[in-house]
């Protein structure tokens, strides 16, 4: 008798087909053809990083360990955190170019020579983002934000026995812009992950700590040099950020929970009626190695770790990877490519009634004496469900389980989930399934045996997905990202030289100093007013960027005309709205014309794009005032460059719609 035969032979409901065995991080997914206690076996595949694991005992079942945001609890004190590490690195960063005045005077330097100090500060603040973010899809949020806390205190510290502007430049300007980065990165990206239904308002919080440490720091570092020297003031900066280390200790790591995908449980006494019959299938199958590697194995999910022509970094991008949900249903599209007879009989066994058990995840030695059941688990798929509860002690874990947060797509997306179509097509359940890729087995490989790589795997991939320069096939993209670059190089120049300037035209020094306070307010006020005018579904989050921009470039180019206390206060409040409105709405606008999957991959090269603009902005600004003896022509430019910035966005909505379209008839087939 055929293979296809003897299966059909097989009482469809006493088989319980389980599909591919699979173990990753993030999610453990163990997925065989099993009845009872007697699994098949999957062999590995050679040609895949992604083949079975090694570890997981025959008696344990399918199942995933999924990250699911608490919403709520301990995330609220991971805000709290999140708020103060912005406070202090924000803060710092905005209100450097206090410093630069002290600075010029010690080393007898033109603004030319000193602006690159606060400028490499802020510039690499944002050039590394890609990389630290790579380390913390590693190691974590929590260890990076303590170690970058050190690093940036220690740069601070060092540059007290500066000896000249070169010096600064290596020690506080790229050393200490990379500490800062270490501690921005995941305070920013943190909060998304603690949370769903309340992401937008906890990532407003958290934000709103730039502009209240711009507010406190701006009157307190000139409080400081009007007692100490810059050096000083510069030691007690350091002291600030080492209190980051006590900040990102609160980065807790989130336990999973663990889902199941079964077939309907059936009682004891008919799984041994067939237990003779599964015996003589397993034997079978596993004379049938392409029939096995096709269950244990998706093609979609046949990756390597060879050099591809679609990454630099020897593996490919999460674009490249299937996502959970993927994986759960890629036993059941997959079996459609095996002889129709032993596909319809299999694809009946997975397909007609999973369930999904949902567990909270203990440590080893807590699960064997737990009992802990859950009585309501949404379901993931669009099928029938029924949810059963289970002794714990029968599952064990077979990875140290820990966050991949760069596996996600959403991870960079800081507005309301509810604009995501995503989310509203599933339930929250299915959602994070549906926006986390699969690690490979390298990588949980890695993770369990604790060896030292000198690029780990989660590493190289967190790189390949955030620089994967293939997206610069996208207009869109190009025309974001340059309109960012042009909008950093005029970010900066009224922090580090409105308060000065307004001293020199005859503003008190009480008062000029407070200029920069004021933005800082009215960033606050912006990301809020932001946040909820953006949530309404009539108002383009486009044309808000656009008209905010725009105001923002123009309101700096007319900043000069009076030097009035209402009108420099006036002005500082259109450019801190304007540059709310762009730091607020950045995600959003990528989700809504480059889409979700893209979402990590954008941000990786916005960072790059805006880095570059924050490190060349404040230098040209210096040199034009060096040139012409006046502030006049270094407002004038940075407010042009904002506007630049602003007419470039204008015809995205066009030019998205003409690529979608584009791509569109490009994959159609061909007559």
């Amino acid at each position: 008798m055929s293979l296809p035969d003897r299966l059909s032979c097989l009482p469809d409901k006493d088989l319980a087909f389980r599909g591919f065995s699979q173990e990753f991080h993030g999610f453990t997914m163990v997925h065989r053809v099993a009845t009872d206690e007697r699994p098949f076996e999957s062999p590995s595949s050679d040609e895949s990083g992604m083949g079975r694991s090694d570890s997981p005992s025959d008696d344990s079942e399918p199942e995933a360990a999924l990250v699911v945001p608490p919403d709520g609890g301990w995330g609220w004190v991971v805000v709290a955190a999140s708020f103060m590490c912005n406070f202090v690195v924000d803060g710092i960063i905005f209100s450097g170019g206090s410093l630069l005045d002290p600075i010029q005077k010690t080393f007898h330097a033109s603004k030319g020579q000193v602006a690159p100090v606060n400028s490499l500060l802020s510039g690499f603040y944002l050039l590394v983002g890609p990389f630290v973010s790579a380390l913390a899809n590693k190691y974590g949020f929590r260890l990076v934000t303590i170690i970058g806390s050190v690093l940036a205190s220690v740069a601070f510290a060092l540059s007290y026995y500066a000896t000249s502007v070169e010096y600064l430049y290596l020690v506080y300007g790229i050393v200490g812009g990379i500490g800062l980065c270490m501690i921005y990165m995941p305070a920013v990206l943190v909060v998304g992950f603690y949370f769903e239904r309340w992401r937008a308002l906890a990532t407003g919080l958290a934000l709103c700590g730039s502009g209240v440490g711009t507010f406190v720091f701006a009157p307190l570092t000139k409080y400081l040099l009007s007692t100490y020297d810059w050096n000083t003031t510069v030691v007690i900066h350091a002291g600030f950020i080492l209190l980051c280390v006590v900040f990102g200790a609160l980065f807790r790591p989130i336990k999973p929970i663990r889902v199941t995908l079964a077939d309907q449980v059936e009682e004891d006494d008919a799984s041994r009626r067939h237990e003779e019959a599964v015996e003589k299938l397993n034997s079978m199958l596993k004379l049938h190695s392409k029939l096995d590697s096709g269950i244990s194995m998706p093609p979609e999910m046949r990756f390597t770790n060879k050099v591809s022509p679609h990454t630099w970094m020897g593996v490919a991008s999460n674009t490249r990877y299937p996502t959970a949900e993927e994986v759960f249903r890629g036993s059941n599209s997959h079996i459609s490519r095996r002889s129709s007879a032993t596909a319809g009989t299999l694809k009946n066994h997975l397909g007609n009634k999973p369930m999904f058990i949902a567990v909270p995840v203990a440590e080893k030695d807590e699960q064997e004496d737990s009992n802990s059941n859950i009585d309501n688990v949404e379901p993931l798929i669009s099928s029938p469900i029924k949810v059963v509860t289970r002794d714990a002690r029968s599952r064990r874990s077979h990875v140290d389980l820990v966050a991949r947060p760069f596996y996600r797509d959403d991870i960079f997306f800081g507005g309301s989930l509810a604009r995501l179509p995503q989310f509203t097509s599933r339930t929250s359940l299915g959602y994070h399934l549906a926006v986390t890729h699969v690690p490979t087995q390298e990588d949980a490989q890695e993770e369990t045996s604790g060896k030292c790589k000198l690029c780990p795997e989660a590493v190289k991939r967190a790189l390949a997905t955030m620089l994967d320069v293939s997206l610069f096939r996208s207009p869109t993209f190009v025309i974001l990202a340059i309109s960012g670059f042009f909008t950093m190089l005029g970010f900066f120049v009224p922090y580090m030289y409105v308060a000065k300037r307004a001293e020199d035209n005859g503003m008190s020094k009480e008062t000029s100093v407070l200029l920069v306070s004021a933005i800082g307010i009215a960033n606050i006020m912006g990301r809020v007013a932001c946040g909820l005018v953006s949530s309404m579904p009539k108002v383009s989050p486009l044309w808000l960027n656009n008209i905010a921009l725009s105001a923002g470039g123009i309101a700096t180019m007319l900043s000069g005309l009076y030097f009035s206390d209402f009108y420099q206060f006036g002005y500082c409040t259109i450019f801190g709205l304007a540059v709310a409105c762009f730091a607020s709405l950045r995600s959003i606008l990528v989700v809504e014309y480059i889409g979700l999957e893209q979402l990590t991959n954008c941000f990786g090269l916005f960072l790059l794009f805006q880095g570059f603009g924050a490190l060349l902005g404040g230098p040209i600004a210096a040199a034009l005032m060096d040139l012409t003896g006046e502030y006049d022509i270094s407002f004038y430019v940075s407010g042009g460059f904002l506007l630049v910035s602003a007419l470039m966005c204008y015809p995205i909505d066009y030019i998205s719609r003409w690529e979608k379209a584009r791509n569109k008839l490009a994959a159609s087939p061909k007559v």
